[in-house]
């Protein structure tokens, strides 16, 4: 079985990649796209739910006016650590 698996990639790092990719995307604008971070968020895995986090905390300690829904958003996920 393990040798069957060896070229595959498991659905694990598939979500991992597709997440580091959003991550980047979120961490990098200025403005992110709620939709990439919705997507983000159903696919992240675990282990980087801590730095999903820094990123958004990041958004809005840069704000003078951060938005309502950011933090909102911000507040719904850090319930779910």
């Amino acid at each position: 079985m393990a040798s069957r698996n060896r070229g595959n990639v498991s659905r694990l790092q598939a979500q991992t990649a597709l997440s580091r990719v959003l991550l980047d995307k979120v961490r990098n604008d200025n403005h992110p796209s709620f939709t990439q971070m919705n997507i983000l968020e159903q696919t992240l895995p675990r282990s980087l739910h801590r730095e999903y986090l820094s990123v958004l905390l990041e958004k809005v300690m840069g704000e003078q006016w951060p938005s309502t829904s950011m933090l909102r958003r911000i507040q719904r996920f850090s319930g779910q650590l």
